[in-house]
């Protein structure tokens, strides 16, 4: 499990999660992947492209998870 910090913002759009943190290749590549219903935030399956993830949300794609911090 590794951890992202939103570093003094409030949200992050799903998508962009996805990419920065490299479990997605690009945007496009994220929003593809969440469409499918492959990604799941705090265990549930999430489809919403530009969720809005705030800290202490756990996203899981691919067998790994990522903790969201301030």
């Amino acid at each position: 499990m590794s951890e992202f910090s939103l570093a003094g913002h409030d949200t992050i759009a799903l998508n962009d999660l996805l990419k920065i943190t490299g479990l997605s290749g690009s945007g496009g590549a994220a929003k593809i992947v969440i469409a499918k219903g492959m990604v799941k935030v705090d265990g549930q399956v999430e489809l919403r492209k530009t969720c809005k993830i705030r800290a202490g949300q756990v996203v899981e794609y691919a067998r790994e998870k990522v903790t969201v911090t301030l």
